[in-house]
């Protein structure tokens, strides 16, 4: 009688909807190292000043962004210096902002090797999330630099126990900008022209969230369009980051868990939308 054979690994197009493959990430936790190792050096070995752009291009922003909405506009910021409020608003956003942008454009930037070899594709944006997280500890190191400068100066910088909360308000910024993520490149695999509006809609999103303006302002100043930056998933994040680290900010606990709330929805939904398209994008892309 010929004995019953064993697969380590069987592939099948046929599962459950709610089956979110977190074990076979697990297993491939390895693959994932080596994916977040391939995206930092691939996209630094050919530059002159390779991850010094990681102080460069915030420390412009920042001042840009003081010289128009700080000087020309005269936009409050809660008695913050201009240039710390807006670094803070900055650091934040930006981690954010790369793991959706990356994240949107999974499948077509990697549909060659998707369809060379199995592997549980949820490892991709994952890796995207934690390899971005160099460049936000660089840039999270500028801040703290510039803070403590500040601090010494004497200027009015107050950090609090809610900075406890950051490793929460990292966690929410990293999976809000994968699920959003994952959600838009299940999307571009049939409707490409979303790819055009992806950097438009990242920078609208911005200016409704809380990167240039404290909310303190929308609520004296803008009461009727208040609840399109209040709904922003992004807002009380940063709020909240602001209000650990200096001491101010619009910051509640209530927002904060609905927040959460949201944004575990919207990676839930993305998981199972992305690997809803995985099994046929190949044949579209």
């Amino acid at each position: 009688m010929q004995a019953e054979e064993k697969w380590d690994i069987e592939l099948s197009n046929q599962s459950s909807l709610m089956d979110l493959k977190l074990k076979e990430v697990w297993q491939y936790r390895d693959l994932l190292m080596l994916l977040v190792r391939r995206d930092f050096v691939s996209f630094y070995k050919q530059t002159i000043l390779g991850p010094v752009w990681f102080f460069i291009q915030p420390l412009f922003t920042t001042i840009i962004y003081t010289f128009i909405f700080g000087n020309l506009a005269a936009i409050p910021t809660d008695g913050l210096p201009q240039p710390l409020f807006y670094l803070a608003g900055i650091t934040a956003w930006n981690y954010f902002a790369d793991c959706l942008n990356k994240t949107s454009t999974v499948f077509t930037a990697n549909s060659g090797l998707f369809g060379k070899v199995y592997f549980p594709r949820l490892i991709v944006p994952l890796s995207i999330v934690v390899s971005n997280l160099i460049r936000f500890g660089v840039q999270m190191v500028l801040f703290l630099t510039v803070m403590a400068v500040y601090a010494i100066k004497g200027a009015q910088v107050h950090p609090n126990a809610c900075i406890l909360l950051f490793p929460l308000l990292l966690f929410l910024m990293g999976i809000l900008g994968l699920g959003l993520g994952m959600i838009i490149s299940a999307l571009t695999t049939k409707y490409r022209d979303l790819s055009f509006l992806i950097t438009f809609g990242i920078q609208l999103m911005m200016y409704l969230t809380t990167v240039i303006y404290p909310l303190s302002v929308v609520k004296s100043k803008f009461p009727h369009y208040q609840w399109l930056v209040e709904y922003n998933p992004m807002t009380p994040v940063i709020e909240a980051f602001r209000y650990g680290f200096l001491g101010q900010g619009s910051f509640t606990m209530t927002a904060l868990v609905i927040t959460s709330l949201i944004t575990m929805l919207i990676l839930f939904a993305g998981i199972i939308i992305f690997n809803r398209v995985e099994r046929t994008f190949i044949d579209t892309v």
